[in-house]
């Protein structure tokens, strides 16, 4: 192979040996250029193969790199978006994750979890069902997609709601699917913004008040429920309309404009104005408007909210008319007289005038009242209202502060003749009857006391207080009067309210006492009844006469339980009298209007007649005339019970009262007792003799006895007999006994001679 290297000289002659080795030269020259060629071959080979498998290496490098790249540019937008990539390889029945460390909080970003893991491990127990069915209704055909809302666990051990959607992506030669694909995306926060959504348009369907929306334009944009209930207007007849579709006329359009643009200027603006309802009604309206901002803070839309005040304004009226007026009868009431008193007292002082107060009170209307019934009583304070409106002036005040009491304020009084002649003409007013129904007709007066400004008090409740001292004066004076306030009433008004106080404790200090005057029958001679008496001895004011404490008893409700005493009383007595021997004698026991009408009182005579077994045909109740006939309606039922057990009625004082022969026939009453005021002249005045022979022959002709009381007289005696009055009582007779003189005084009696 060295010779290959040695250049050969061409063209020289060689001997046979040396052409036998040039021969085996030239074998030798060409198996070394065959080895060579061959080397240059299988270089060539390995070099093609080295570059077949370096490009293939590379393309292999490129598509790794490009899977990888494609790879992080999926990890990278699943990243950004939050979502979760999953692949379920359903064959070997794992979950594969990429993003399920952004979503839940931990694992790996490739992370891969059985099936059954997953399902009973990070998905919500109460959500799985729901999975399930709708991965097999996709891989059955029925839906196209996949797709759910469930809870899965977060690392933290709260739920996140995630929305997952996915699809099958292969499938094996029989067409069953072997994978399916897809993402899932925390959708918690999409959620909660729903149901707060929700929760808000909920409230604004269920709110009493109107809300709309409006645009910068001042265009609906849409509104709830009450906007429809209370304008009239549907949501599809605002939509897109101006809301001045809801002014009303009542407004001038500057108005609305201002309001515009404060709005504009402000964002905000509140108020009450009147609106108009579809139907063309107004109403007033208290509305609020406010801006709402966009994302960037930029104004958007207006939010109104409109609520409908009328009925609320008309109650705040009502209220303001309650407060100030007399709900019954429209006059003022305690809180307005005394505004409107001090005021004309401010005036009379600033012109120098007088203010006069009468203060007025109906006589016995708690008599009426309880007998014709409270609605009957109202009738009547509205027409008493009314009357006394009518007597008076344009700029007088006329009050009413309780019950039956009513108050004047006379202003510009210059002297006190002309404020009496005012009271007389209201106690002239009275005289008449009020109609109340086309049944009953109502004669009541009233007692009016009279103070001035600045004679009596300088301020209003001075000035109240001695007009009500007057009246009770007028009262205590016969009632159907005026007084005007003088210091000394005072000294009486503190011994009445003394006298009151009294009272209360008498029954409890067993101050009380009866005595019986005895009754003479004129037909016989014969002593046949008594009459109780009641007396009150105060250990703290002394002997007080019946006509002084009576009254107040009454006024108070007192007399309800002394009533009650003084029957319990007077039956015990009988009883020891009837075990004495006199089982002739009937008890007269005087009876109060609110013993008649309150105390159940046929029940309880029942009861104390059965308890001291006293015969109830020996007890005789006497009422008197004027509270019958104020109550004759109410009274019928109860003394025709009281006649249904066995007791007699006799009417007292008749004669002093108004009584009506209709009633009189009417009522179960079984005597009349002729007042003392008529049987103390009789042989003096003709008129009371007349009258008293009057009496006698109507109650007669009703088939009622006569018996005549105050007889002090043998002439007035003699009288009454040749007249043909039934019976007597009085000093002539015989003043009132205690029980046991007068039983002494029965017992002694000796018949006089008969007519």
């Amino acid at each position: 192979m060295r010779g290959l290297a040695r250049p050969c000289s061409l063209g020289l002659a060689l001997p046979l040996p040396a052409l036998a080795n040039s021969v085996d030269f030239t074998i030798a020259v060409g198996v070394e250029w065959l080895l060579v060629v061959l080397a240059a071959l299988v270089f060539g080979l390995v070099f093609l193969r080295w570059r077949a498998r370096r490009a293939l290496r590379d393309q292999r490098s490129e598509h790794s790199n490009a899977l990888i790249e494609r790879e992080e540019r999926l990890s990278l937008a699943l990243w950004g978006s939050g979502d979760e990539f999953w692949d379920w390889d359903i064959a070997r029945n794992e979950l594969f994750r990429i993003g399920a460390d952004r979503l839940l909080g931990h694992g790996s970003n490739h992370d891969s979890v059985p099936i059954d893991i997953w399902r009973t491990q990070q998905v919500h127990p109460d959500d799985v069902a729901r999975v399930e069915a709708a991965v097999t209704a996709h891989l059955e055909g029925r839906s196209e997609f996949y797709e759910t809302e469930h809870r899965v666990r977060h690392h933290s051990g709260k739920w996140v709601w995630v929305r997952s959607r996915g699809k099958v992506v292969a499938r094996d030669d029989d067409g069953k699917p072997t994978r399916i694909a897809g993402t899932a995306r925390d959708i918690s926060q999409d959620r909660r913004v729903a149901r707060e959504r929700r929760i808000a348009s909920e409230v604004l369907r269920s709110m009493g008040e109107a809300v709309a929306v409006i645009d910068l334009d001042f265009n609906f944009v849409s509104v709830n429920p009450a906007f429809s209930r209370i304008t009239g207007y549907l949501e599809d007849e605002v939509i897109g309309r101006s809301s001045a579709l809801l002014d009303s006329v009542q407004h001038q359009p500057a108005f609305y404009q201002n309001i515009r643009q404060r709005l504009g200027d402000d964002g905000r603006w509140a108020g009450e104005m009147w609106q108009r309802r579809k139907d063309g009604e107004e109403f007033l309206g208290q509305l609020e408007i406010s801006e709402v901002a966009d994302g960037e803070h930029v104004r958007s839309h207006f939010v109104a909210v409109l609520t409908d005040i009328t009925d609320t304004k008309r109650f705040e009226q009502e209220l303001r008319y309650l407060a100030n007026y007399d709900n019954l009868t429209g006059l003022a009431n305690r809180a307005l007289l005394s505004e409107r008193l001090a005021h004309a007292i401010v005036r009379a002082r600033r012109q120098d005038t007088r203010v006069a107060i009468l203060f007025l009170d109906l006589d016995r209307f708690k008599d009426i009242n309880d007998s014709l019934g409270h609605s009957a009583g109202d009738r009547i304070l509205k027409a008493v209202a009314a009357r006394l409106l009518a007597t008076v002036g344009g700029n007088d005040t006329v009050a009413r502060l309780s019950g039956d009491e009513f108050t004047l304020v006379l202003e510009d009084i210059h002297d006190i003749a002309a404020v009496e002649k005012q009271a007389q003409i209201i106690i002239d007013s009275f005289t008449s009857s009020l109609d109340l129904d086309d049944q009953h007709d109502v004669v009541i007066s009233p007692s009016i006391g009279i103070s001035l400004y600045p004679d009596h008090g300088l301020v209003p409740t001075e000035l109240l207080k001695c007009a009500d001292t007057a009246m009770y004066q007028a009262k205590a004076s016969g009632r159907n009067t005026f007084q005007l306030y003088t210091a000394a009433m005072d000294t009486l008004a503190r011994d009445r309210a003394r006298m009151a106080g009294a009272l209360r404790k008498a029954l409890d200090r067993g101050e009380f006492r009866l005595l019986y005057q005895p009754k003479l029958d004129l037909t016989n001679g014969n002593i046949t009844g008594v009459e109780a008496l009641l007396r009150w001895h105060s250990a703290e004011l002394g002997e007080i006469p019946p006509t002084v404490f009576i009254p107040i008893a009454e006024e108070t409700a007192l007399i309800v339980p002394i009533g009650e005493w003084v029957m319990r009383e007077s039956l015990v007595t009988l009883k020891r009298w009837r075990h004495s021997g006199l089982t002739a004698i009937t008890m007269a026991i005087n009876v109060s209007v609110l013993q008649l009408l309150r105390a159940n009182l046929p029940e309880l005579l029942t009861q104390m007649t059965a308890e001291l077994d006293v015969p109830a045909n020996r007890v005789e109740l006497e009422i008197t005339e004027s509270m019958v006939m104020a109550k004759a309606e109410q009274t019928n039922q109860a003394l025709n019970a009281l006649r249904r057990i066995g007791t007699t009625i006799a009417i007292d004082d008749f004669g002093t009262g108004y009584s009506s022969l209709v009633y009189l026939k009417r009522l179960p009453i079984d005597t009349l007792k002729i007042d003392k005021e008529f049987v103390g002249d009789l042989s003096r005045d003709p008129d009371d003799a007349a009258i008293t022979t009057t009496v006698i022959t109507m109650a007669h002709s009703l088939g009622l006895k006569v018996v005549a009381e105050g007889v002090e007289t043998q002439e007035q005696m003699d009288y009454l007999r040749e007249h043909g009055c039934d019976a007597i009582q009085g000093y002539w007779l015989s003043p009132p006994l205690d029980a046991h003189h007068c039983l002494a005084f029965m017992r002694s009696w000796q018949p006089v001679g008969t007519a």
